[in-house]
């Protein structure tokens, strides 16, 4: 089964050089770790806020705002899909993902289209 991964935490949150290393060198760990199990599908980083578009269509009408449409301190910072045998393995490896230990990941399972 195929679940999203969304990699949350306080966009533009600044940690130290020394940490910023750590979290980095640890994610590329996790991604090599979870690339050889063969669980991780595909996977990265998302531009800040700034660069985003909300697009609506109301009443036949495109409308397009700048930014987020969620109003929150934390903002999906990337994602992973993943290919799990089933929750459990999929948890067992968002709990391994290195942003888990200062943000927020929520794991979901995909919902493939004509399937209820």
């Amino acid at each position: 089964m195929q679940y999203m991964m969304l990699i949350c935490g306080v966009e533009g949150g600044v940690l130290p050089p020394d940490e910023q290393a750590a979290m980095m060198a640890d994610t590329e760990a996790w991604v090599k770790e979870m690339d050889g199990r063969g669980v991780r599908r595909f996977g990265d980083r998302l531009r800040h806020t700034d660069a985003a578009t909300t697009v609506r269509v109301r009443d036949g009408e495109t409308l397009l705002s700048d930014g987020p449409f969620a109003e929150t301190k934390e903002q999906i910072l990337g994602f992973d899909l993943i290919d799990c045998a089933d929750l459990e393995e999929a948890l067992e490896i968002a709990s391994k993902h290195p942003a888990a230990r200062s943000g927020t990941i929520e794991v979901r399972p995909l919902w493939p289209l004509g399937e209820d």
